[in-house]
């Protein structure tokens, strides 16, 4: 009981994690020790899972797939969206710098633990590293791109888009956002779910395709560079969260957002918006002058908070390996 209320949190965690913009659940299944079980448990869903339910029935798929893992884990994952939404999102929209200070304490100390998973380093890894930083930045400075309406391209976002969700240091809805589908997707579920207009059930079966897909997909590919390519495999994933900074600095001003309408607009005083789209990181004082309070006493401290939580959190990592 008490290792399902454990996985059950972490799955929380993740939850939490993912109501974010710019953080990833796949950050916090890292440092708490069930990423590549987690990616295990993914990837054995599949053509193979047919012998086994003609061999050993319900029991043995089930077995397979580790269920009682996924379970307990998407259980918490759900209540952890819901406390995000109601919870996560009131502190990020009335005190953004020391929710956004507490996260880059966070990925701090999440890069430092990944980097520390790594066996021997040498010029492939610190390549890999510099590659992985190259990519994550990137994606955190990029222009958003023109939406594609095709159903291909939707099929090809939701593929794209759940890959980056289980990719520690990347988030998924910032990747929908660079491909120009945020305002096609999420305006279309919203209208879908209060309709069900069968355009909009056909968009959302399609992307939902995407996603099983990129998921499936995806968790191989990870799972199989873990186990050939381990150290290599860590640093750039250290790589993507030393890059991913640049999206979570505490002191930031909106200089582009998507209006009720859906259209890409210049943030100003008196601009209205949905979503942020694109931000221009300050210094403290600099924030203080042109936007407001900087809060740089309670920011530095909610930083240590967040890097303290990393060794926290993997010792529960450690604890459960351990009960195992």
């Amino acid at each position: 009981m008490n290792k399902k209320i454990t996985l059950a949190f972490k799955g929380m965690a993740m939850g939490i994690a993912e109501v974010i913009p710019g953080v990833s659940g796949g950050t916090i299944a890292f440092i708490t020790g069930i990423y590549e079980t987690l990616l295990d448990s993914i990837k054995s869903f599949g053509p193979d899972l047919l012998p086994v339910f003609k061999r050993e029935g319900f029991g043995g798929v089930w077995e397979a797939v580790n269920g009682g893992f996924l379970v307990n884990l998407l259980l918490g994952m759900l209540i952890g969206v819901v406390v995000g939404v109601f919870g996560v999102s009131h502190i990020l929209e009335n005190y953004p710098i020391h929710l956004w200070a507490f996260f880059f304490g966070l990925i701090i100390a999440s890069a430092v633990y990944i980097a520390r998973q790594v066996e021997q380093w040498g010029l492939r890894q610190i390549l890999c590293m510099v590659v992985g930083i190259a990519i994550a930045y990137y994606i955190t400075v990029a222009a958003p791109a023109t939406g594609n309406e095709a159903l291909w391209f939707i099929f090809l976002s939701g593929t794209i888009a759940i890959s980056a969700l289980i990719l520690p240091g990347i988030s998924g809805s910032f990747i929908l956002l660079l491909m120009g589908m945020y305002t096609i997707i999420l305006p279309t579920v919203k209208e879908t779910l209060q309709t069900f207009d069968p355009q909009g059930l056909l968009v959302m079966a399609i992307f939902g395709a995407g996603c099983i897909t990129g998921l499936m997909t995806f968790s191989r590919v990870l799972s199989w560079t873990f186990k050939n390519f381990h150290d290599a495999t860590m640093a750039a994933l250290t790589g993507f969260m030393i890059g991913s900074l640049n999206k979570i600095w505490p002191w930031r001003k909106a200089v582009q957002g998507i209006d009720e309408e859906g259209n890409i607009v210049a943030i100003t005083p008196d601009t209205e918006v949905d979503k942020i789209l694109r931000e221009v990181n300050l210094l403290p004082d600099a924030y203080a002058l042109e936007v407001g309070e900087a809060y740089l006493p309670y920011a530095i401290a909610l930083m240590l908070v967040g890097f303290i939580s990393v060794f926290l959190l993997e010792r529960i990592g450690e604890q459960g390996a351990n009960a195992e």
